[in-house]
């Protein structure tokens, strides 16, 4: 049996305890401790922490997430640590509200209740969970590959109040994914399938009044839906601004959905970035390039404004970089990055 140790965070003064066989942040959430994160495989730098005292091993982790020199001086990646004795960390970002406050992370039975194509590449995923499942706007589960111990990370398009307590995700397919390619060939309207969540702190922040700035690209699209129907059941009076990017404008979907959300929204504007082509975007509002220089060139005072972002990878990089450079503070941004599908065969 492993031995167990004590882990004291700083400098929020909580502490717990954890095996040697498990990993920090798996522990944490198990005990109602929801530290920062983003894809929980050691790939992104969201639960980069410091150790100030103890030892701490890592499994396979990238360099990218964590150089060389930095682990030497002392820095950890709490999704993929061991602690081996007790220990003090130091997190480098946190939430307070979501810290002692976030909704249990559990694992669910759910059934396939529709698997419809919304695009040449874009499917949505209806599933009915077993028991209640709450969670907040923005934020993803694990589905696990049925026969396999692995999982992969999807966004919640619907909010918990949805129509038969289904649960809609928009999952885009690439050739030769584990689970995208089981949604042509392999998965079946009542199938059961696995659910573990809600992760991801890129979740819409109540009570809070600045504009909301949304900015997604494919399958992005679903945290963004899941955030204005929030919006909209909360009677918010928050100004909303929707900027969405694809190639052409074949590669749209849920525009009427969009728009009926957006009618009873304040302020709402729903702007399509299309990089290839503008061809067949009639009665659209329509603007030609990536979608970070479309809200560059429309954007003058993004720092008085909550961004929301969701994407591939390369998009989300490109946004951050725009946001740093417009001066819009860390804490007035919102994402889970992701690991790309096209690398770890989603």
């Amino acid at each position: 049996m492993a031995d167990t140790h004590r882990i004291q965070f700083e400098p929020v003064g909580i502490e717990m305890e954890v095996d040697e066989d498990d990993k920090i942040l798996d522990a944490a959430f198990r005990q109602g401790i929801h530290l920062m994160h983003g894809c929980k495989e050691g790939q992104c730098s969201a639960c980069k922490s410091y150790v100030l005292e103890g030892d701490l091993q890592m499994e396979r982790y990238s360099t990218f997430a964590c150089n060389d020199a930095e682990v030497a001086e002392g820095y950890v990646l709490l999704c993929r640590a061991h602690a081996f004795s007790d220990c003090t960390i130091e997190l480098l970002n946190f939430d307070e509200d979501e810290l002692l406050g976030g909704i249990p992370i559990r694992t669910v039975g759910t059934t396939v209740a529709a698997i419809e194509p919304v695009t040449g590449d874009i499917v949505s995923l209806r599933l009915r969970p077993a028991e209640e499942f709450d969670f907040r706007p923005g934020q993803y589960v694990d589905l696990t590959i049925p026969g396999t111990d692995e999982h992969r990370s999807f966004s919640m398009a619907t909010i918990p109040a949805g129509p038969a307590g289904e649960i809609e995700f928009l999952i885009k397919k690439y050739q030769g994914g584990r689970f995208s390619g089981l949604l042509d060939d392999g998965l079946a309207v009542g199938d059961e399938l696995s659910m573990t969540g809600p992760y991801g702190s890129s979740t819409l922040k109540d009570g809070h009044v600045l504009p909301v700035i949304c900015v997604a690209g494919g399958a992005g699209m679903a945290p963004i839906l899941s955030i204005l129907r929030h919006l909209v059941a909360t009677g918010s009076t928050r100004p909303v601004r929707f900027y969405y990017g694809a190639r052409t404008a074949a590669d749209l979907f849920y525009l009427e959905a969009i728009q009926e959300l957006g009618a009873e929204l304040t302020g709402f504007e729903f702007v399509a970035c299309l990089s290839e082509s503008a061809q067949g975007a009639d009665g659209l509002q329509v603007e030609e390039g990536n979608v970070t220089d479309v809200v560059d060139r429309r954007e003058a005072e993004l720092h008085r404004s909550e961004v929301y972002l969701c994407g591939p990878p390369p998009m989300v990089d490109a946004a951050l970089t725009l946001l740093e450079a417009s001066n819009v503070p860390k804490d007035q941004i919102f994402y889970d990055k992701f690991t790309s599908p096209a690398t770890d065969g989603a």
